[in-house]
């Protein structure tokens, strides 16, 4: 590690890079050699780099322990099992709000989408005095279905979410350390980090960028994980769902009126085409049927929500750290049923 005071003895600024990994074996070396060679161009500064291997199933972690041994400024985290994307970082961002002496942190990627020179373009802005740096994809090399269904979220959280989030930016980011301080309090399980950023204010500005293609393996993200990173932001984010259950509740009730003005006419004025019972039967059980479900299930997806947050169960459970300098995480971050921290290196 650089010395962290320069021959003049001012205290060298220090940025930690926080990495979520999954089933990344092909893309990891590829990927710190690139970021390696983007952060030479700051010797003005010390790095970390922090790995959270997020449950793989490949050689992942083996690999991240062998650059740990290569590279003194690497970092491993390994989670019990695989969490999610979201709470990868979380784990990476607790390290640092809890010890970790960082002066801004920069999470990203591994796939080589988010490019390195663009995180250090970003430290340019956070030394101008922005306290959040987000990338902003300019183009993105994705599938037709990726681009639509992303352009579809974002309109809706646009339109829905009670705070404005920024439109096409992922998790690629810059944050101050009293930002990341910030995030940390925030401790919900259906996270959707880059609203929770958007919420804790600060300055904030954008970083346009131009988004690659994956270096080698398959996204971490299918369309079933999508869908419930989408809930997580709008129901995390908003109410207006179930703001809408009413208006729908009165656009139903409108409609059975007009249906039974319907069946009215039709029996008082053309009786040789009714049917005598079915009518009010068919239309009052269809109806009322279909709006007690639609509502029922959004109420559930808020009360399930209520329920998880209520068992206080932790985020997500450390299998191994291996940090120099530093103590594990605290116990409450750890498998509340295992006595031993696990594997420290």
């Amino acid at each position: 590690m650089p010395d962290p005071a320069d021959p003049h003895g001012a205290v060298r600024r220090r940025i930690t890079y926080v990495l979520p990994v999954y089933n990344e074996q092909d893309n990891i070396a590829v990927f710190h050699a690139a970021l390696s060679e983007a952060t030479d161009a700051r010797s003005d500064l010390d790095f970390e780099f922090v790995y959270i291997d997020d449950g793989s199933r490949d050689q992942s972690l083996e690999r991240l322990l062998e650059l740990r041994s290569a590279d003194s400024r690497v970092t491993v985290l390994s989670l019990s099992r695989n969490f999610g994307h979201q709470l990868a970082v979380t784990a990476g961002l607790d390290l640092v709000a809890e010890g970790a002496a960082a002066d801004a942190v920069i999470v990203m990627d591994t796939d080589l989408q988010d490019p390195p020179a663009v995180s250090v373009q970003m430290l340019d802005l956070w030394e101008d005095g922005v306290d959040v740096v987000y990338g902003q994809r300019r183009s993105r090399k994705d599938t037709v279905f990726k681009r639509s269904t992303a352009y579809l979220f974002y309109w809706a959280l646009d339109r829905l979410a009670s705070i404005e989030i920024p439109r096409n930016v992922g998790d690629f980011r810059l944050m101050d350390a009293k930002v990341v301080a910030e995030v940390a309090r925030y401790r919900e399980h259906g996270r959707f980090l880059r609203g929770i950023v958007a919420h804790v204010g600060f300055r904030q500005e954008a970083l346009l960028f131009d988004r690659d293609e994956r270096f080698a393996g398959e996204t971490g993200y299918p369309l079933r994980k999508m869908l419930g990173f989408a809930a997580n932001g709008i129901l995390g984010f908003s109410t207006a769902p179930l703001r809408m259950i009413s208006r729908l509740g009165i656009f139903i009730s409108l409609l059975s009126v007009l249906l039974a003005a319907y069946v009215a006419y039709v029996r008082l004025f053309r009786p040789d085409q009714s049917v005598p019972g079915w009518a009010f039967l068919g239309v009052g059980m269809f109806l009322l049927g279909g709006i007690q479900l639609i509502m029922m299930g959004v109420i559930g997806m808020y009360l399930g929500r209520v329920y998880i947050e209520a068992q206080d169960r932790p985020l997500y459970s450390l299998a191994l750290v291996a940090r120099d300098g530093d103590p594990p995480l605290p116990r409450r971050h750890r498998d509340m049923g295992q006595d031993d921290p696990g594997a420290l290196l």
